[in-house]
């Protein structure tokens, strides 16, 4: 099994982020949800609240979403 997949935050102007990554953690409908690498793939809205990612090197990086969809494929997030 993989410890870190590609991980891709995009807004309608722009690429926000894009690198790899071992967790991302965002706000569901339903509450937080994470994902990891070998996750199933998904396609989910998500609500505002913080998009929690932690880097390859433990290290993590906070991003807030205003809204919007969270697609998990084999090889990105």
């Amino acid at each position: 099994m993989t410890t870190s997949i590609h991980c891709s935050i995009v807004s309608a102007e722009q690429e926000i982020f894009a690198g790899t990554v071992q967790r991302v953690v965002a706000t569901g409908s339903l509450g937080d949800i994470g994902v990891y690498p070998g996750h199933t793939p998904l396609l989910t809205g998500i609500q505002p609240g913080p998009v929690k990612l932690t880097m390859e090197d433990g290290s993590e990086e906070m991003f807030f979403a205003s809204g919007g969809f969270l697609e998990v494929q084999p090889t990105s997030i």
